[in-house]
């Protein structure tokens, strides 16, 4: 009887010790390559090498983006903006390996602005998220409410279409 007890609980505490990989963390290197990735975004530093040449990527659409265009669309959305960037706000971050084997990058982040034609300023919570595959970014998708930042923007170019359409006294 001794044995079977002792055979069991050596079975237990070996199944018990035998732990898989880890399936959430908040600390990893894909962790540190969206840091990065944000402090070069922060930066206008428009670095496409965390991603993989077949990365896909999407924000608030169905439209798909190669990393290049996923640079010229930040590059063309700075005209809107004096300032902008995420802010150092309680960001979160965290890693997940699905059931599938795939590692996946949360994170969560306050961006704000400041509009270049009349100096409003804008925040936005943001979530992003970025699919990992031999150390690259090979899938990621933003999703924030534009409504604010988009709004204004057309007011602003409704007013500057009247102001031409004004006639010019002489």
């Amino acid at each position: 009887m001794k044995k079977l007890f002792a055979l069991c609980f050596t079975v237990i505490l070996i199944a018990a010790c035998n732990q898989g990989p880890v399936r959430y963390t908040q600390n990893s290197p894909e962790i540190d390559t969206v840091k990065k990735l944000i402090a070069n975004y922060n930066g206008k530093n428009y670095d496409a090498s965390m991603y993989a040449d077949t990365s896909q990527t999407v924000y608030n659409s169905s439209k798909v983006m190669s990393p290049a265009e996923t640079m010229d669309y930040h590059k063309g959305n700075d005209a809107n903006y004096s300032s902008r960037g995420f802010t150092g706000e309680d960001p979160e971050y965290e890693m997940v390996l699905t059931d599938k084997g795939q590692t996946w990058v949360n994170c969560w982040l306050t961006w704000e602005a400041t509009l270049a034609a009349n100096g409003k300023e804008v925040k936005v919570p943001i979530h992003l998220t970025y699919r990992f595959a031999e150390g690259k970014i090979v899938r990621e998708y933003g999703y924030w409410d534009p409504t604010e930042i988009v709004m204004t923007l057309q007011q602003l170019a409704a007013e500057a279409a009247m102001a031409e359409e004004e006639p010019v006294e002489e």
